[in-house]
C-alpha cells in the first residue's frame, strides 16, 4: 500500500490532506474587500527588523522596532488603492508586556504624511488594534511606521477595510489562509524541486551536513528560516563554537567561529567566511524559508514545504532523505516520530549524581530543560548619555544592574515551553538586560557606558530530542562506551544548567552550570542519529536521540556539527546502495566510518 498524507502546519495545527496542497483560501466568513499590507512587504523597512522566530506561534513574521532604547528610522512602503475613499485601519500588534505602565512598544502609522490619531502596540496580546478611518487616494499610498519607544514595537500587518467592522482572523490557522487570499498567493502554484537530500535547519549541524553530502556529490537543499547560516554561532545570535573537531576538522573549519566572547561584534568576520563557503560549494542555499508542513508515504517523508518569509511564496523539496538539523526536531515532531521533552527520571537510566541531587537529575520525571539565552553588551562612549526609565522591567530585575551579559543570561521555566512560549521567554530576558541597565545608568561611574549590542534571536539549548534506535545517557559518556558505530567524538564535560531561582536567587533570568567531569574521549553511535520510527529521517545537533543528561555534553556547535557531517555522509550511502539510514549503520557502517575519518 502506498498511502499519501500531506501535513501542513497551519498555526500549530497539522491539517492533513491526501493530495499535494495548493496555497490556503480563507473563510468567506473574514472581511475580503480590503487592503492588506503585510510587514514583510514594506520595501524600506528601514530601522526596523524582521522577526520570523514565531511564525507559527502568532501566525506570521512581524515588524520589530529594536532600537535598545533608541526610536528607529522609520519603514516605509507604498499600496495601491483603485479607488479613492474613506477606509477603516487595523492594526495587527501587540502590547508585547502589559502591566500597570506606559507600553513600551508604542508606535504611530503615518498615511501620505499624515500621522494617525491613534497610538498601536497598546493593547494586550496579538490582536487588531482599531486605528479609526483615513481617506486614501487613488493609486499610490505612502505607508510609514514611526517608532516612538525604541523598545520592541511589534507590527504583523495592516488592513485597510471599506467596512468599519470587519470581520478579521485572530488565530493563526485562520490567518495564514486569509493572508494569501488577499494577497493574490492562492492562485500561484506550489513551486516543486527534486534533491538527493534536503536539509532543514541552517546551523553549524545543517551547514556541515550540506557540506559533507556536497563533497559526495549529491545534489542538496538546505533550508534555514534566518537570512543568516550559522544558528546560534551566527552575528544575529553570537555564541562562540565549543567543542572538538573530531574527524570532521575540514568541514567544521569553514563555518565555526573562533573562541570570541560571546556577543562580540566579530562575529560577523566568521559569518562572512562562512556564507563565502556555503556559497562556494554546489549546496543549494534557501535562506529566509520557513519549513511549514511536509508529506509522508506510508511512514517516510516524501517532501519538505517551506515558505520564503519575505514573499510568503511557498516551495516544495522532495527526495529520498531528509536531516532535521532544526534543533526543534520539526520533521519528526511533524511526521509522528516519538520525542522526548524535559528531563527523564534518574532511575531510568541511573543519571544521579548524589552530589547535586534533583538540580541535576529528579526523582521524577518532569519538564525541566535548559533554556534561552539573549547575549549582550555595552561600550564606553565618549559622552555622558542617559537611558529610558522603564517600569515595566522593574518587576523582573529588581535593583540589580549590569552593563553586559554572558550565556548565563538564561530563561527557562517549568510553567512555559521554549517552543510555544518562544517569544515570551525572548522578551522576558529582553526586560532584565534593559532594566539591568537602566539601573546601572543610575550610578555615574556608567555615565558614558551605552548599550552596544542587544540581540532579539534567542539562542536556544533545549527542547524535543526525536527518539532513534538508541538513546544516548549519561554514562555512555561517562564510562566512554565504545560503539561500533561511534561517528561522533568529544571530550568535554557533561554539563548542564539550572536556573539559580531554584536555589533562591531572586533573578529569574540566571543560570547556572554543574560540570561533571569525564576524561578523555567519548563517542555517539550512528543509532542515535536516525528516527526510530520514519525510516528515511535523520536527525542531527541537538535535537538528537538522548536523554536531558546526555545532551549536556555533545549539544555545543562543534559536537552538533559532526554529527550533521555524519549524517551528510549518510545520505550519500543511502543514494550508493538504495538504502534507508538504518541499513547503512547494519550493513555500511565501515564505509561510513571510514567517509567521516576513522581508520
Amino acid at each position: 500500500m502506498n498511502r499519501r498524507e500531506f501535513i501542513r502546519i497551519i498555526g500549530g495545527v497539522s491539517v492533513l490532506s491526501a493530495v499535494a496542497p495548493a496555497y490556503a483560501f480563507s473563510n468567506p466568513a473574514f472581511s475580503q474587500d480590503g487592503i492588506l499590507l503585510e510587514a514583510a512587504s514594506f520595501a524600506d523597512k528601514g530601522g526596523w527588523v524582521l522577526d520570523t522566530q514565531f511564525y507559527q506561534q502568532m501566525g506570521g513574521c512581524f515588524l520589530l522596532a529594536h532600537g535598545m532604547g533608541k526610536t528607529v528610522q522609520n519603514a516605509m512602503t507604498k499600496i495601491k488603492a483603485e479607488k479613492a475613499g474613506k477606509y477603516f485601519i487595523h492594526v495587527r500588534t501587540r502590547d508585547w508586556c502589559p502591566g500597570n505602565w506606559a507600553a513600551p512598544g508604542q508606535f504611530k502609522v503615518i498615511v501620505n504624511d499624515s500621522v494617525l490619531e491613534t497610538t498601536f502596540g497598546t493593547e494586550a496580546g496579538w490582536a487588531w488594534q482599531n486605528g479609526g478611518s483615513l481617506s486614501l487616494k487613488a493609486g499610490e499610498n505612502k505607508i510609514e511606521l514611526q517608532d516612538l519607544t525604541g523598545f520592541e514595537g511589534r507590527m504583523d500587518a495592516i488592513y485597510f477595510s471599506k467596512e468599519a467592522n470587519p470581520v478579521l482572523p485572530s488565530a493563526p490557522k485562520d490567518l495564514f489562509g486569509w493572508k494569501d487570499q488577499l494577497s493574490g498567493r492562492s492562485s500561484l502554484k506550489v513551486n516543486e524541486d527534486h534533491y538527493d537530500v534536503v536539509i532543514v535547519g541552517g546551523g553549524i549541524t545543517g551547514c556541515g551536513a550540506a557540506l559533507a553530502a556536497d563533497a559526495q556529490g549529491l545534489k542538496v537543499a538546505l533550508i534555514q528560516d534566518r537570512p543568516l547560516f550559522g544558528g546560534n554561532a551566527s552575528e544575529e545570535v553570537r555564541v562562540h563554537t565549543l567543542g572538538v573537531h573530531g574527524k570532521g576538522g575540514d568541514i567544521l573549519k569553514k563555518i565555526d567561529t573562533k573562541h570570541w566572547p560571546n556577543g562580540h561584534a566579530k562575529a560577523k568576520i566568521d559569518q562572512i567566511k562562512r556564507e563565502r563557503n556555503l556559497k562556494n560549494s554546489n549546496i543549494h542555499l534557501f535562506p529566509n524559508h520557513l519549513a511549514i508542513g511536509l508529506e509522508k508515504k506510508d511512514k517516510k517523508i516524501a517532501s519538505v514545504e517551506a515558505r520564503n518569509s519575505n514573499t510568503g511564496i511557498i516551495s516544495r523539496f522532495n527526495a529520498p532523505q531528509f536531516i532535521d538539523c532544526t534543533g526543534d526536531g520539526w520533521l519528526g515532531f511533524w511526521g509522528g516520530a516519538e520525542f522526548r521533552y524535559g528531563r527523564e527520571a534518574h532511575s531510568e537510566f541511573n543519571e544521579e549524581w548524589s552530589k547535586h541531587g534533583d538540580l541535576w537529575s529528579p526523582e521524577k520525571a518532569d519538564n525541566k530543560v535548559m533554556g534561552t539565552s539573549v547575549l549582550w553588551n555595552s561600550q564606553k562612549s565618549s559622552k555622558p548619555s542617559s537611558f529610558p526609565k522603564m517600569p515595566w522591567a522593574m518587576p523582573v530585575v529588581g535593583k540589580k544592574a549590569n552593563i553586559k551579559g554572558e550565556w548565563f543570561w538564561e530563561y527557562s521555566d517549568d510553567k512555559l515551553n521554549q517552543i510555544d512560549d518562544a517569544e515570551q521567554i525572548r522578551d522576558h530576558v529582553l526586560r532584565a538586560i534593559y532594566g539591568n541597565f537602566y539601573n546601572a545608568k543610575k550610578s555615574p561611574k556608567n555615565a558614558l557606558i551605552e548599550l552596544k549590542w542587544v540581540a532579539y534571536v534567542g539562542g536556544r539549548r533545549e527542547s524535543r530530542r526525536i527518539i532513534g534506535d538508541y538513546i544516548y545517557s549519561m554514562h555512555d559518556a561517562a564510562k566512554k562506551r565504545q560503539f561500533p558505530d561511534a561517528v561522533v567524538e568529544e571530550k568535554r564535560e557533561l554539563d548542564a544548567h539550572y536556573q539559580r531561582k531554584e536555589k533562591g536567587d531572586s533573578q529569574d533570568y540566571l543560570s547556572k552550570a554543574l560540570f561533571y567531569k569525564v576524561h578523555g574521549l567519548y563517542y555517539i553511535p550512528f543509532r542515535s542519529l536516525y528516527s526510530k520510527d520514519i525510516p528515511n529521517l535523520m536527525i542531527a545537533g541537538r535535537c538528537f536521540s538522548c536523554t536531558h543528561i546526555g545532551l549536556s555534553g555533545p549539544r555545543v556547535m562543534n559536537t552538533c556539527g559532526q554529527m550533521g557531517i555524519a549524517t551528510g555522509y549518510a545520505a550519500a550511502l543511502c543514494k550508493k546502495y538504495s538504502q534507508e539510514p538504518r541499513s547503512i549503520g547494519q550493513k555500511h557502517i565501515k564505509e561510513l566510518r571510514k567517509l567521516i575519518g576513522y581508520s
